[in-house]
């Protein structure tokens, strides 16, 4: 890693750009600093569902995760760069698998809700269903491998799938849709 920071601000971002990791500079509105951005707000969002009280492996998964996104972050921020492999895609649907098994087969769409935890879940999933697409968009414009755009869209199976699974450990149903309400 290049300079820590020992002063917050540095007033170089003022003209609305921003540097890379690799010294250049880019407009704050950039695609690859809109996607840096969607992938910070999804990992401070799975630091809100760590502030619940999970089982101590849920804990453990979500903390790597978040590791995993710091590694997306630095390959965001600089052009070429790959931390993130396929080897990060198989863990995640193995825990993926672990936490599904244990679960009943969808009959109907759930609504985000149940318990707060499981609630930052589904908020967390649609965070990460943005920062898919900001991944997406980027991919047209430079040549970025798969791996990703890949590991977002599993992550957002794994969040979708956690929420469930901690609403069914707290006890509290699933909020499901229903579609024959009164309008």
């Amino acid at each position: 890693m290049g300079n820590r920071l020992s002063k917050i601000y540095t007033r170089t971002g003022d003209d609305g750009s921003t540097g890379l990791g690799d010294g250049s500079r880019i407009e704050k509105d950039d695609p690859r600093v809109v996607t840096m951005g969607a992938v910070d707000e999804l990992n401070s969002t799975l630091g809100l569902i760590r502030t619940e009280k999970l089982p101590p492996d849920i804990d453990e998964v979500l903390s790597d995760i978040q590791h995993n996104l710091f590694d997306l972050g630095g390959e965001l921020s600089i052009p070429g760069y790959r931390l993130i492999d396929a080897k990060a895609i198989e863990t995640l649907e193995e825990e993926l698998d672990k936490l599904n098994s244990g679960l009943e087969p969808l009959k109907e769409f759930i609504l985000p809700g149940g318990t707060r935890a499981a609630a930052w879940c589904h908020l967390a999933r649609s965070v990460c269903r943005r920062a898919e697409r900001c991944v997406v968009a980027l991919t047209r414009e430079t040549k970025r491998t798969e791996i990703p755009r890949r590991y977002l869209n599993r992550l957002s199976d794994y969040l979708f799938v956690l929420a469930r699974y901690l609403n069914k450990a707290a006890g509290s149903p699933d909020v499901q849709w229903n579609r024959a309400r009164d309008h």
